[in-house]
């Protein structure tokens, strides 16, 4: 089973109890970093999204079912107040929950039924434990999403014909890119960074970024770029569970090789994933 599976099922399992991504990942024992990002590669879903998409679905069925009274309702499903329930209820669906009692129907709006996940396509890749000093970036950054990181390269192009040559102090090496960890909602902010010598702030829209030295695992992805997600998905699902390996809530980064190719795609990368320290830092 993997990662992704497994809270799915906690969250069905518990789905009148009060959850949290913090609990939901407590439960998979893993960082909320690790659960955010193991769950939205391999279903597209935040998890906090596909929660409340769940449990209004449930309850909707419930409404259409002739339940009298819509507090008791929405109680049952975690919401605090008839009025809460409905603004969720109507952002969900764009119905209120007393047009569908009074209905008697859900053939209107598009329930979300639980989800079936399978592993990602990629072969489940094998880490490399290794250290990295302190990293002083300046690079472009982003808000994303898994349903938004479509725009990724563009973000590359606007970063490396619009920014890149104008950065003082540049550290030799190729760019790197980097991804702060999802929040409840699953956004998470992705940058187009380089490395450079001095903390100077940048000019915007620049930003800077320090990450602290740390130890990380490291895996390699060398098919074309366009197929990293599957790689991220083998990674947090498979990889870092079968080697009993915790992610931190920290920066991933992606390391292009030499042979990287920015025109076709081709030449792979290395995808640093921050590990929890001893003793159970995060």
């Amino acid at each position: 089973m993997s990662l992704a599976d497994k809270a799915l099922w906690v969250m069905e399992r518990n789905s009148s109890r009060e959850l949290t991504l913090g609990s939901i990942a407590a439960a998979c024992n893993v960082s909320r970093s690790h659960l955010a990002n193991a769950f939205g590669t391999a279903s597209g879903w935040p998890v906090m999204a596909y929660l409340r998409a769940r449990r209004l679905s449930e309850a909707a069925k419930r409404l259409a079912a002739g339940a009298p009274d819509i507090l008791s309702v929405a109680l049952e499903f975690g919401y605090g107040s008839h009025e809460a329930f409905t603004r969720a209820f109507r952002d969900q669906f764009g119905t209120t929950p007393e047009e569908i009692r009074n209905t008697g129907s859900t053939e209107r709006i598009d329930l979300v039924a639980p989800l079936r996940l399978t592993n990602g396509r990629a072969r489940t890749p094998v880490p490399t434990v290794r250290e990295l000093g302190r990293l002083r970036l300046v690079g472009l950054s982003a808000p994303c999403s898994y349903e938004s990181a479509i725009g990724i390269p563009a973000q590359w192009q606007s970063f490396m014909c619009d920014h890149y040559a104008d950065i003082p102090d540049k550290a030799p090496g190729i760019p790197i890119g980097v991804c702060r960890a999802p929040d409840e909602d699953g956004c998470f902010e992705y940058m187009c960074a380089t490395e450079v010598s001095s903390a100077a702030p940048p000019r915007k829209p620049l930003a800077y970024l320090e990450t602290e030295p740390r130890t990380y695992a490291v895996f390699e992805h060398r098919d074309h770029v366009s197929t990293i997600f599957d790689t991220y998905t083998a990674i947090w699902n498979e990889a870092l569970p079968a080697a009993g390996l915790n992610a931190a809530n920290g920066p991933v980064l992606e390391f292009h090789n030499d042979a990287f190719d920015p025109s076709t795609g081709l030449g792979g990368l290395q995808i640093w994933i921050p590990l929890e320290r001893e003793g159970g830092g995060r």
